[in-house]
């Protein structure tokens, strides 16, 4: 069914376009009785604003969009992207910007969303997230011209502004704390090997092993799920020569670990330290709490949102925000390693 146009509310209620454009802008021109009817008729019709149409005549979509190429049941379990969200909607509300956001199966996905939204006006800006490796979406994004923030970095992302933490300071202090208590096998549960985020941490382990002599370490990869967090764990705590301590790239995935552990009798801290790369609710609400980076998503988020406003007030503007490391916030579930299992 083809979308209602000025042109349909002008013939049903009688009156001409241009009164239909006044009373749907706010204008004068036209009679309240009028303009009472015109909006009546619109609701009636399940008219919206053609927001190509709006965008030619110099207005903004009053919009940003945001699209996720992860698994939505995935997604649907993570701490940190709903703090995420919540800081964006709160950065973006007080201006009144609202936000579009979808989620997607993978990057083609979503570069097709990008330039769907970018022909149609839908949005004055991007958030791009899970900066890859070798990361298609730049080109296509600064190809489009449409404003954008990447969420993440240092560098490798064009001309696009962004917004960052640094995660290989974060996991040098992981490891550096680690190894002052006395661990020298350390595995790190980690992300997708795609991101550019995951690559940072699992290089800066193998750099803390080399600095400090650590006699083994190893990252390996996984889908960020609680599921494959609890099966890596499993694997890992089933050889001959486990880990003493365990770095997880999510909270979602440190609280499986910590499950798994207690399922197969490794005891948390004394068998087994614990570490999670982000911090949440549920790494404070379980036994023992777990020791976890900690930093303020939801500032992070109105933080990404006013970067990207400032972006689009003036176009050209190009901004890169550094935003403080994630400290180290010590609980319940690290120790030194038990008598013997260090070596």
């Amino acid at each position: 069914m083809a979308r209602p146009t000025i042109e349909d509310i002008a013939r049903r209620v009688g009156v001409s376009k241009g009164a239909v454009s006044f009373a749907l802008n706010g204008r004068p021109g036209v009679s309240e009785a009028t303009r009472a009817r015109i909006l009546k008729v619109a609701e009636e019709m399940n008219w919206r604003p053609h927001t190509a149409a709006r965008a030619l005549g110099g207005a903004r979509a009053g919009a940003v969009g945001l699209v996720i190429a992860r698994p939505a049941r995935t997604l649907g379990v993570e701490p940190f992207f709903a703090q995420l969200l919540s800081g964006l909607q709160a950065g973006l509300s007080a201006h009144s910007v609202a936000l579009e956001l979808l989620v997607v199966e993978d990057t083609e996905a979503e570069i097709e969303v990008y330039r769907r939204w970018a022909s149609e006006h839908r949005v004055d800006g991007f958030i791009l997230v899970d900066l890859k490796v070798r990361d298609t979406r730049v080109d296509v994004v600064e190809g489009l011209g449409v404003p954008a923030v990447v969420l993440g970095g240092p560098g490798r992302h064009g001309s696009l502004s962004s917004v960052w933490a640094d995660d290989r300071e974060a996991m040098l202090s992981i490891v550096d704390y680690l190894a002052a208590l006395g661990h020298r096998r350390i595995a790190h549960v980690a992300g997708l090997p795609a991101f550019q985020h995951t690559q940072r941490r699992m290089r800066a382990l193998r750099d803390s092993a080399r600095r400090l002599g650590l006699a083994e370490v190893s990252s390996l990869p996984t889908d960020f799920s609680d599921a494959e967090g609890a099966a890596t764990t499993r694997m890992l705590l089933s050889r001959p020569r486990r880990p003493t301590a365990i770095v997880y790239d999510s909270d979602l995935m440190a609280v499986a670990g910590l499950g798994v552990a207690g399922e197969m009798g490794v005891a948390v801290p004394g068998d087994l330290s614990i570490v999670a790369f982000d911090d949440s609710v549920l790494t404070r609400i379980v036994h023992p709490a777990l020791t976890a980076l900690t930093r303020d998503t939801f500032a992070l988020g109105t933080e990404v949102a006013e970067t990207l406003l400032a972006i689009v007030a003036e176009p050209g503007l190009q901004r890169d925000r550094r935003t403080p490391t994630p400290r180290l916030a010590v609980r319940e579930s690290t120790a030194p390693p038990a008598l013997g299992r260090d070596s």
